[in-house]
């Protein structure tokens, strides 16, 4: 860890409160097709499209709602109403409404850390979305550069490395994802720390061990501060 100069913080269910949203959207979107079939049916139906609609639409909300529509579509051999497409598309507004809510720690570690490294939010998702959630946290004063990738991989982090004017081993990288904060800074030699939410996407969901001298995991973000 000597030789970190900068540290990149994933944004959604790192900083702040992310994947309940769309859980509980989910589940108003199961219950207007719970006709149809069993919710278990449906978020499996649901999960398949918004994987296949990701090389089209990227994350993030909007893809969501498209993907609704799209599975609504498919649930019902294309019969919903218009009024259901209506409210599956007010369900997807309604997250893009809500408050940003700080996980416990950040701006605490936020505080520590400014002045003494580069700090950087590296996230994904769609372009005004994460832009209005950095806003609206009110987090952007501690931050040197926004990075926002349509794919958290090694190409966009080595990217990211060129923009910065980094080594690998000059980043750390913080977040919630063990697919997309960890092992692609891990693959281009960089360090990570995994920061669980008690939430994750299935798409996010690992099942190897990562065994790796560059590599940590904490329970809590304020936990970074003794690593470092």
């Amino acid at each position: 860890m000597m030789d970190i100069k900068v540290i990149a913080f994933d944004a959604d269910d790192t900083l702040w409160v992310n994947e309940p949203y769309f859980r509980r959207t989910e589940e108003a979107f199961c219950e207007l097709m719970g006709g149809y079939l069993s919710q278990h049916d449906i978020e499996r139906e649901l999960l398949k499209i918004e994987i296949g609609n990701l090389p089209l639409y990227g994350y993030g909300v909007k893809g969501f709602i498209l993907s609704m529509i799209e599975a609504a579509m498919t649930i019902s051999d294309k019969t919903i109403s218009i009024d259901i497409v209506e409210r599956i598309i007010n369900l997807g507004k309604a997250v893009l409404d809500e408050p940003i809510e700080l996980l416990d720690g950040v701006e605490e570690v936020l505080t520590a850390l400014k002045g003494k490294y580069r700090l950087v939010v590296a996230t994904k998702g769609d372009l005004l979305d994460q832009e209005r959630k950095l806003r609206k946290s009110g987090l952007g004063h501690y931050f040197h550069h926004i990075e926002i990738m349509s794919e958290k991989d090694d190409a966009n982090y080595l990217k990211l490395l060129r923009h910065l004017d980094i080594q690998p081993q000059e980043l750390l990288m913080v977040g919630n994802s063990l697919k997309s904060d960890v092992l692609p800074v891990l693959n281009i030699g960089g360090h990570a720390v995994h920061v669980p939410y008690h939430i994750t996407w299935a798409h996010e969901q690992i099942d190897n061990t990562i065994e790796n001298d560059r590599f940590r995991s904490v329970e809590n973000i304020k936990q970074v501060l003794e690593i470092l």
